[in-house]
Formats: C-alpha cells, sequence, structure tokens
C-alpha cells in the first residue's frame, strides 16, 4: 500500500548571522518515516521548543520547501507549480493550528470563514448548497450552522472555536489534518474533547492525523506511532505505547521524568537523577537502530 505521506531523508537549513556569513541552523536533520500506510492513523510528533517540529510539519503542508530530501504525498512530490495544484493539495491536506484566536479574524464572522472554504474547494455556488456543506462539517464536530450563524470569534469559548477551526479543515473531505499543538491553548476541562474528537475522524471518517505535541498524557491517549525530535533530529520512532512506556534513548526518558505525577504534586522541590542531567545534555547523534518491539532508537554517533 502506498504510505499517505512519505518523509525521505529530509533536512531544512535556516541561514543565521547573516546571508554572508556561510552559517546555518539545521532545523530538521535527516528525517524518515512515513504515514498512513496500513490506513488512517495518529502519527505524533513530539519534541520541546527548537525541536524542529513545527518546521517539520511545515514543510508536509507546503509552507517551506526542504533545503534536502524528498516528501512524497500519495507517491507524488509536494511541488506545486500553480495555484490549481496547490489547492488541490490543500483539499487533501488540511492545518489546524495552535490558537484559534489566532486563526480567525476579530472582525469576520466565523461562519463566513466556513462558507468561503465551502465554495473555494468543494465549488459550490448556491446558498443553500453552502449552508448544507458548512451545517454537516459543523455536525461532525458537535456543533452546528444555527448556533453559530453571525457570530464573531470572541463570542465563542476556545474549545469551540478550535472546534470550527476543525470543522473548517473537514469541509474539502481532507485525507490528513496537521494539527499543531491544538489543545495548548485550550482550557485543560475541554482538551479531552479535542483529542476524542480527533480519535473520532480516524475512527468513524478515515482521516490520519498527524499530532505536534509536547504533551506526552494527550500523546499516550490517542497515538498509534509517534517520533520524538530532539534538535532537529529523530531520537525514538515507533509504536506511541511501546516508547511512552519505556523510552529507551536518554532524551526521551528525560521527557518521560519531566512529566509531573500526581504523587509528586504536594512536593516543595522536585528532583531528577543524574542520569537524566547527563541526558539534558546528549547530543542527538548516531544512527537510528530497530528494535524487536518495532521502535528506531538513535544510538552511538555518526
Amino acid at each position: 500500500m502506498t504510505p499517505l505521506i512519505e518523509i525521505k531523508g529530509v533536512t531544512k537549513r535556516f541561514p543565521i548571522g547573516g546571508v554572508l556569513s556561510g552559517r546555518d541552523v539545521r532545523a530538521v536533520d535527516d528525517a524518515t518515516f512515513a504515514i498512513g500506510t496500513g490506513g488512517p492513523e495518529i502519527f505524533t510528533i513530539i519534541g520541546e521548543s527548537g525541536s524542529g517540529k513545527t518546521t517539520l510539519a511545515r514543510m508536509i503542508l507546503g509552507l517551506e520547501r526542504p533545503t534536502s530530501g524528498e516528501i512524497l504525498f500519495q507517491g507524488a512530490p509536494v511541488t506545486h507549480r500553480n495555484r490549481g495544484e496547490r489547492l488541490a493539495f490543500m483539499a487533501k491536506v488540511q492545518p489546524v493550528f495552535q490558537n484559534p484566536f489566532e486563526a480567525f479574524n476579530p472582525l469576520k464572522r466565523v461562519d463566513r470563514y466556513l462558507e468561503s472554504t465551502a465554495r473555494q474547494f468543494l465549488g459550490l455556488r448556491d446558498q443553500p448548497a453552502v449552508d448544507a456543506a458548512m451545517d454537516a462539517a459543523l455536525q461532525k464536530v458537535g456543533l452546528s450552522l444555527a448556533e453559530l450563524r453571525g457570530r464573531f470569534p470572541h463570542e465563542l469559548s476556545g474549545g469551540q472555536l478550535q472546534r470550527v477551526a476543525i470543522a473548517r479543515a473537514l469541509i474539502p473531505n481532507p485525507l490528513l489534518l496537521i494539527a499543531d499543538e491544538p489543545v495548548s491553548m485550550v482550557d485543560a476541562s475541554l482538551r479531552m474533547a479535542i483529542v476524542n474528537l480527533l480519535r473520532k475522524l480516524r475512527d468513524e471518517m478515515g482521516v490520519s492525523v498527524v499530532y505536534i505535541t509536547h504533551d506526552l498524557a494527550t500523546a499516550y491517549y490517542i497515538s498509534d506511532r509517534l517520533i520524538i525530535m530532539q534538535r532537529g533530529r529523530i531520537v525514538e520512532m515507533g509504536p506511541a505505547r511501546a516508547i511512552l512506556e519505556a523510552p529507551e534513548h536518554p532524551y526521551s526518558r528525560l521527557l518521560k521524568a519531566s512529566v509531573l505525577s500526581t504523587e509528586q504534586a504536594g512536593d516543595v522541590t522536585l528532583t531528577v537523577t543524574n542520569d537524566f542531567d547527563s541526558a539534558a545534555a546528549i547530543s542527538p547523534e548516531g544512527r537510528l537502530v530497530a528494535r524487536p518491539d518495532g521502535r528506531m532508537v538513535r544510538v552511538g554517533s555518526d
């Protein structure tokens, strides 16, 4: 089966210190993996700020071009020579951004965003058909056009607005959603509603999701497979539960050790063992090696 997305040796460099300095930083370094080889899945990218996870997502969306390597969607290179090719790709691959309040113009009614998406991607012209497409997408996320029509972003909660953003992304009937920290700006009480919605998209609608996060708890709950990134490199990759229950790479173990448990919540001082202190400074060099449980771990040095 042809993967939905293939990432082949992708590297992204950004110049630093000016164009003439000759120096650069590798935001993503030699990333290789595939998504959707066995059907719809939730594929999670985990890493702290600066790990390269958002840059990788932007390359999948075609918003950044790799410095080297190749990205394939359904076996074809992600290159857009004209507006028509770009729109055809975006109909199948849709983004959901971190902050819903930044994704919507505060002076524009939210239903206008849905309407423009329906007209642009579905080619609808008559208003009843547009309204039906909008309402169908909103129903999938637990909302309706009747309750949203004419309302501005500030009149909705963060959870409602993020669900509207997901509904807008669903209008073209995409095969893949790129969800960049979709619950980080939502109240804790509403996070599980969004996370459960992503599971519903996979299970009931056949939509694969690239879920980008630093939240190990939600990653454990919804992920089929994951990668952990450190300074642009994948240091561990494979089945989500196997990795999060027993991480092998020192950086992966550090991330898990940094999660505050309920037993630790009352402690005045939290300590990390010396092993994890050394892991924080470890270089993400080496090569990915396969393990019997299906994971790959970066070991040794190049």
